[in-house]
């Protein structure tokens, strides 16, 4: 199924049990532009999450974080989780939501052997990998494959048979995904595997409050409190799993955002400064010139 409009939840008459029935059978595809959605509290199916344009909240496990373009967010089954958008800013998003059935047969012919197939083709252990509800960066192929998922939906109109195609080559790539997330919480110091995905989760807590919230003044009891890791534990773990500290990576993201908006917006340096989160222009200046070599004001230039 292909929507291109969401739903007013709190809208009289809406029936959330029939609308959610159609995720248990069908894989769905939402194209749509929002203002001011929210839904407070849904169990969901496997899905991934996108923003073109603006921004969107998502509750999960008494964290929030938020999705910007140039990121995904993948939501597993059964997952309850809140979102919402600002009312006044029109949002576009595109979101995938997929069969379980369907999943579950994409992710056994990944995980079996060509010769166990073989032996049964219609083999499925119905195993479904339980990702990491985390914030990740949209890569050039990710972006390929929505981007052609997308037009060619809105050339040629909705076929099942060729965007099932297209999704499990999706799902595919989430695979990639979820093994690169595996090996980073290999480098987590703890003696045993579950101690170590425990610890990695919570290290994608305070990963995604530093993404939702770069513009906030966050110190290290915080997020360390919020990701329910003491202060020494955070920086030690979150430097053997990213290879920088908290505090390295937050700057890394707001200079990101600051190189954004000196490229496609005329705002001055100065208000570039307080919207990403720096105290004052000459640190700002300072910290911009380190990572990309050359003072804000020229890098607009070029």
């Amino acid at each position: 199924m292909y929507l291109t409009s969401v739903p007013d939840h709190m809208e009289p008459g809406f029936d959330e049990a029939l609308y959610f029935s159609k995720f248990q059978k069908h894989n769905i595809i939402i194209n749509a532009e929002s203002n001011g959605s929210h839904c407070d509290d849904h169990a969901g199916c496997l899905s991934i999450k996108t923003i073109l344009s603006g921004e969107e909240w998502y509750g999960i496990d008494r964290h929030s974080l938020v999705i910007r373009p140039g990121q995904f967010l993948v939501l597993n089954d059964d997952q309850r989780y809140s979102c919402r958008t600002s009312r006044g800013e029109k949002v576009r998003g595109l979101s995938v939501f997929f069969k379980k059935e369907f999943a579950s047969a994409v992710f056994s012919d990944m995980l079996n052997s060509e010769g166990a197939l073989l032996d049964n083709s219609s083999y499925n252990n119905s195993t479904i990998p339980e990702f990491f509800q985390t914030l990740n960066n949209i890569s050039p192929d990710l972006q390929a494959q929505l981007s052609r998922l997308a037009t060619t939906i809105e050339s040629r109109g909705y076929d099942a048979t060729m965007v099932d195609e297209h999704l499990v080559f999706l799902l595919r790539h989430l695979i990639g995904v979820y093994k690169s997330d595996v090996v980073r919480g290999a480098g987590i110091r703890a003696v045993k595997a579950t101690t170590r995905i425990e610890i990695y989760k919570r290290l994608c807590i305070a990963r995604d409050i530093l993404h939702s919230s770069y513009t906030e003044h966050l110190d290290l009891s915080k997020i360390s409190s919020l990701a329910c890791l003491s202060m020494p534990q955070l920086i030690r773990q979150f430097k053997a799993a990213f290879h920088c500290t908290p505090y390295q990576y937050l700057i890394r993201i707001r200079l990101r955002h600051a190189a954004q908006l000196l490229q496609d917006t005329d705002k001055p340096v100065q208000e570039i400064t307080w919207i990403c989160g720096f105290e004052n222009t000459s640190a700002f200046c300072r910290a911009f010139k380190s990572v990309y070599g050359i003072q804000p004001v020229l890098f607009r230039k070029k």
